[in-house]
């Protein structure tokens, strides 16, 4: 089972049940990533890591790009109140991952 569930990510993020992390909204202001960046990855991105054992909820890293540059965001969500957390957003570098974004280096 995968935890990526774009349909109840969707429907959060139109809802308005999007919960922005503190470190998260610091970092991307850091890194000038916006909101809107990181909607559009949640919205159109492919997950690329699911951490099962995250607490309180599981999260998914997601790949996905914003003006051409590739974007992380890790994303948690609360099935049961249908909301999603932002965690963290960042551009990926090639010293922790290969060219693709997709895959982490050893």
């Amino acid at each position: 089972m995968t935890l990526f569930n774009p349909e109840a990510f969707s429907t959060a993020i139109h809802r308005g049940a999007i919960e922005w992390n503190r470190h998260a909204l610091e970092r991307m202001m850091e890194r000038g990533i916006s909101r809107r960046d990181v909607i559009e990855v949640i919205l159109s991105g492919e997950p690329i890591e699911e951490y099962v054992a995250d607490y309180p909820y599981p999260s998914v890293l997601m790949l996905g790009n914003s003006d051409g540059a590739a974007l992380h965001v890790v994303v948690s969500f609360n099935s049961e109140q249908g909301t999603l957390y932002v965690i963290t957003a960042y551009v990926p570098d090639t010293m922790h991952f290969l060219d693709d974004y997709k895959t982490r280096r050893n």
